[in-house]
């Protein structure tokens, strides 16, 4: 991970345990290209968590948002879901 990657996840992290109580309901949101699998790696990152997810095609059908609503344990828990969906190719977290 670069350093300005690095320094974004500090970042957030410091923001999320400022403005959080562990654990807490966190919605992640995300935006992939509506190709292959990339939708499925998204949800299976969040498999057996109790989370409700949704998802929207754009009306063009070529990408798809995902929102995911979960309890999570704490912010390492969020800055690790973000790092292991940021290898599906085109993903953008909102």
């Amino acid at each position: 991970m670069d350093k300005n990657t690095q320094e974004f996840y500090d970042r957030l992290q410091a923001e999320l345990d400022l403005s959080n109580t562990w654990p807490a309901l966190y919605l992640f949101k995300f935006i992939v290209p509506s190709i292959n699998d990339n939708v499925l790696r998204v949800e299976e990152a969040f498999d057996c968590l109790g989370a409700v997810i949704k998802t929207t095609k754009s009306k063009t059908g070529k990408f798809t948002s995902i929102s995911v609503d979960v309890q999570m344990k704490n912010s390492q828990e969020i800055i690790d879901k973000y790092i292991e969906v940021s290898t599906i190719k085109g993903i953008i977290s909102l």
